[in-house]
C-alpha cells in the first residue's frame, strides 16, 4: 500500500517536473509574431475570459438599462394620459362655459329686443313625472316673480309661473298635459289654441276650417290670451290629418328643447294686448 503512494506521489512529481519543463520551453520560444509563446497563451486564455465577462457584464448591463429605459417610458407614458385626460376635461368645462356664455348673449339680445320688464333664472329643478311637465327656477316672489307670468327663453315661449314661492318658483311647460297658449300662424295670421300633450309634441285646436295653414309653418304667440306677449315662437307644423273638408289633428314640433333648458327669463308685465281666451266662429276642437 505503501509502494503504491509512493509511486502515485512519484507519478504526480514526474507530470509537474514535465509541465514545468513545458512552461520553460514555452517561456523561451517566441511565435511568428516575436512575442514568447507562453505569454501568447496565457495573454489568449485571459483574453477569453474577460471576452465573456464582458458579454456577460454587458449582457446585464444592456437588460437592465432596457427595464430603466422601459420605466421612464411608462412613466411619461402614464403622465401624457393624465395630461389627455386633463385637457379634455378642461375642454368639456370650456366648452360648457362658451354654451353658457352664448344661451346667456341670446337671453341679453332677447330682453334688449323684446323692451318688457324681465327677470333672468336658472333652472334647478325638474318635474318627477312625466303627466306634470314642470321645472323649478331661481326666482321667487322676493325677485317680483307672480303667478302666470310668462316665462320664454332665446328659442320661443316656455311656459308660465304656476306656483311661486319666496325664492323659487314652479313653471308649466308648453307640453304639459294641461297646458294651453294662444297662437297664430306666422305666415298668414290663422289663429287657434296650442295644448301640451304630455310628450314632446302640441295639439294645435280651435282652427278655422277655412285657415290657411300648411305642413312647415311657424306658430307663434298671438298674445290674446293674457299671459304670452305676442310673436314669441311656439312651434312648427309638422303633420296636418284631414278627413273630408275638416281638419282631424295638427301636430306641432316646439320650438323650445325642454330637455336642454337652462336658463329663461321671466316677463313681469302682461302683454300690452288682451283679448278673448279663444277665438270664436268657425273654429273647431278635434277631440
Amino acid at each position: 500500500m505503501a509502494l503504491f503512494d509512493i509511486r502515485q506521489r512519484s507519478g504526480y512529481l514526474f507530470l509537474v517536473v514535465v509541465v514545468g519543463h513545458i512552461i520553460l520551453i514555452s517561456a523561451q520560444v517566441n511565435s511568428r509574431s516575436g512575442v514568447p509563446l507562453l505569454q501568447a497563451l496565457v495573454f489568449g486564455a485571459f483574453a477569453e475570459v474577460q471576452r465573456g465577462t464582458a458579454a456577460v457584464v454587458g449582457g446585464a448591463r444592456g437588460t437592465w438599462d432596457g427595464y430603466v429605459a422601459l420605466h421612464h417610458v411608462h412613466e411619461d407614458n402614464l403622465a401624457l394620459q393624465q395630461r389627455v385626460r386633463d385637457l379634455e376635461v378642461k375642454l368639456q368645462r370650456d366648452r360648457a362655459l362658451a354654451g353658457e356664455s352664448e344661451t346667456l348673449r341670446r337671453l341679453l339680445d332677447l330682453r334688449d329686443r323684446s323692451q318688457m320688464p324681465t327677470r333672468s333664472a336658472e333652472i334647478i329643478g325638474t318635474s318627477a313625472t312625466a303627466d306634470f311637465r314642470a321645472v323649478t327656477i331661481d326666482r321667487g316672489t322676493s325677485d317680483g316673480v307672480r303667478a302666470d307670468m310668462a316665462v320664454v327663453s332665446s328659442a320661443g315661449a316656455v311656459g308660465r309661473v304656476v306656483m311661486p314661492s319666496r325664492h323659487a318658483a314652479k313653471v308649466q311647460l308648453l307640453v304639459d298635459r294641461s297646458a294651453a297658449v294662444a297662437v297664430m300662424v306666422e305666415r298668414s295670421r290663422a289663429q287657434g289654441i296650442a295644448f301640451g300633450s304630455g310628450e314632446s309634441v302640441l295639439r294645435l285646436e280651435y282652427v278655422s276650417t277655412s285657415a290657411d295653414i300648411v305642413k312647415g309653418d311657424t306658430l307663434v304667440t298671438s298674445g290674446i290670451d293674457g299671459i304670452y306677449p305676442q310673436g314669441f315662437a311656439v312651434g312648427t307644423i309638422e303633420e296636418i290629418e284631414r278627413s273630408g273638408g275638416s281638419l282631424r289633428a295638427i301636430r306641432v314640433r316646439p320650438s323650445v328643447d325642454f330637455s336642454s333648458l337652462e336658463q329663461v327669463l321671466v316677463v313681469l308685465a302682461p302683454p300690452a294686448f288682451v283679448g278673448p281666451r279663444a277665438p270664436t266662429g268657425g273654429a273647431e276642437r278635434r277631440e
